[in-house]
């Protein structure tokens, strides 16, 4: 810390019984100075020669014919002022970091300017803080957070920007040019180079309207990448914000208005650009700002933040607590954030290109890594037994198929709906079944499905169904059904006629199990023998002959139409025609 010493007398000042300070001088004290509730008791020509406003109250004194004077509003309070009278006597005072403010106050509140004596006090002080306080990376911080206790005169005086100015000029210069001492070590060993982040340790621990006017300042720049002010932002969050922030549960505790216009200075700062904070952090601002129930506007730029990042979320971030209702956690949330997600994914290049914070189209990894995420959240929401149906229909509705090029985890969560939910209508299952394409499953979980007594029996059939078209791909078969036994035209081109109302009213009982009991015989890896519940094991179904008339009869037309409500996948046979054999019909039988 950088210092300057004033004066050559030595300190003299003394308190005596009754708390009064004195200069201990063969001259007894002529002036009586009442600052706050001490008392000084001075001579008038060294306090006077230099202080014009001084030299206003002895003379009003001197009309009253009283040798007291009051002085009950100087900045810096009694320690200031004394400082500033020992200048005065010519002592040896040491100005710092954490009392040049308090006396450049003092110092202007006594007018003690070069118009008075010549080399005063205002000009000395001036000196050091532009030749050495400004210069330095702390000194300049300790002297702006003590500009807060003496406002407005530090205000005035061009104290607190004269610090701001200094800390953003250090902030935004290359870390390779940065030599002096800073908070921020974590990491470093030895000779290493300074981290770009080296600044923002030491400004989050200062006061929330002087940071928002650092930050401002340092936006203003335009050196620093949105992602280093976003780090900035996320450490001033974590050291400010109310306990258990970290963990995304914060808990309604102390002052909840201070806590709440933090909160929203924090978000306001918060830069446009995509990725310039983690989406970790941007969904406990989101869990934060409902708990401290801050406006809609809020929540809405959090949410719209949240989605252009959405594939970095992890299932366990999504869980917002549910409050005033039965269900553990609030799904509506993860709606809103997938259909902004979703409203971002469709916009055109050119709406991309008008907006600087959408950088990039939604990539082909960013929307299969959203679908995986909002499956294993669908998972987890299952297991509530107060999860309503039409929620979870909802949100599993609204992933698009390119973003599921396999359903396993979809299966797997509807799996466990069913599991945690036993009464379910038929109809109901139907509908939460649909939502699966069975092509799309992998062996393994065509496996568990075949034995998944929970599933209604259309769903077996139809993975029975694509299992066998998949072995028979396998194996190299034009087809493994004639086009007639599938329900096909013979030339290959119509959709299949599978319909709902097909599957479920062809087959007896005992067949689907003659069927199933077929498939699982010869698969490899014993799925028989797996857990009804795992997804262990190869299930891989080898190309296996089953009875063409069983089949014909799962998979026959009644009426001629399909009904892809009931099985979306059906709806899109095309890539399952039949093939012509070349030297007449084959089957498997």
């Amino acid at each position: 810390m950088k210092f300057m010493k004033l004066g050559s007398k030595p300190d003299t000042f003394q308190t005596d019984s009754n708390g009064m300070r004195f200069v201990e001088s063969e001259l007894a004290g002529d002036i009586i100075c009442n600052v706050g509730e001490v008392k000084f008791c001075l001579h008038k020509f060294p306090i006077l020669s230099k202080s014009l406003h001084l030299q206003k109250l002895v003379a009003a004194a001197n009309d009253e014919n009283i040798d007291e004077i009051y002085i009950r509003d100087i900045p810096g309070g009694p320690a200031a002022f004394e400082i500033c009278a020992k200048f005065c006597y010519g002592m040896i005072v040491a100005l710092n970091a954490y009392n040049v403010v308090a006396v450049r106050c003092a110092a202007e509140y006594l007018e003690m300017h070069e118009t008075v004596d010549k080399g005063n006090l205002i000009y000395k002080i001036e000196v050091f803080l532009n030749t050495s306080v400004f210069r330095g990376w702390r000194d300049s911080i300790i002297v702006l957070r003590t500009t807060t206790s003496l406002l407005p005169w530090s205000e005035n005086l061009k104290l607190v920007c004269q610090c701001i100015n200094a800390i953003t000029s250090k902030a935004c210069i290359d870390p390779s040019k940065v030599n002096w001492s800073y908070t921020y070590r974590k990491g470093l060993k030895g000779e290493q180079l300074v981290p770009d982040d080296w600044w923002v340790e030491d400004l989050s621990e200062l006061e929330l309207n002087l940071y928002e006017r650092i930050l401002m300042a340092i936006k203003g720049k335009e050196r620093l990448s949105a992602k280093a002010i976003g780090k900035a932002i996320e450490a001033y969050a974590y050291k400010k914000l109310p306990p258990g922030f970290d963990k995304g549960d914060v808990m309604e505790s102390g002052n909840i208005t201070k806590n709440e216009l933090l909160f929203e200075a924090v978000v306001g700062l918060l830069p446009s650009e995509k990725g310039s904070v983690s989406c970790s952090f941007l969904l406990k601002l989101l869990k934060t700002s409902r708990i401290l129930y801050c406006g809609e506007k809020i929540a809405r730029d959090l949410i719209k933040k949240i989605a252009m990042q959405l594939q970095e979320a992890m299932v366990s971030e999504l869980f917002f607590p549910c409050h005033g209702g039965n269900t553990m956690y609030d799904v509506e949330v993860v709606v809103e954030i997938v259909e902004e997600f979703v409203a971002i994914d469709g916009k055109s290049d050119d709406e991309h290109r008008k907006h600087k914070d959408l950088l990039q189209l939604v990539s082909d990894s960013d929307r299969i890594a959203v679908g995986k995420l909002i499956d294993g959240y669908l998972a987890e929401i299952a297991k509530d037994p107060n999860q309503p149906m039409s929620e979870f229909v909802k949100l599993a509705s609204m992933i698009s198929d390119d973003a599921r090029p396999v359903h396993d985890g979809l299966y797997h969560a509807i799996d466990l709906y069913l599991m945690g939910h036993p009464d379910l209508s038929k109809s109901e299952k139907k509908k939460l079944c649909s939502l699966i394409h069975c092509n799309k499953l992998s062996p393994e979980s065509c496996a568990h499905a075949i034995q998944n007594e929970r599933l209604p029996l259309r769903v077996v059939v139809l993975v029975l169904f694509f299992e066998q078209v998949r072995a028979a791909a396998a194996t190299g078969n034009n087809c493994c059904y004639a086009a007639g036994e599938l329900g096909c035209a013979s030339n290959g081109s119509s959709r299949s006629n599978v319909t709902e109302e097909n599957i479920d009213s062809g087959p007896t009982a005992d067949e689907i199990k003659s069927l199933k009991s077929i498939m699982l015989s010869d698969t490899n890896g014993g799925v028989g023998k797996e857990r009804r519940d795992g997804y262990r094991g190869s299930g891989k179904v080898k190309a296996i002959a089953v009875p063409k008339k069983l089949l014909g009869k799962l998979l026959s037309s009644k009426g001629g139409g399909s009904d892809s409500s009931g099985s979306p996948e059906l709806a899109k046979t095309e890539e399952f025609k039949a093939t012509p054999a070349r030297n007449g019909r084959h089957s498997v039988s």
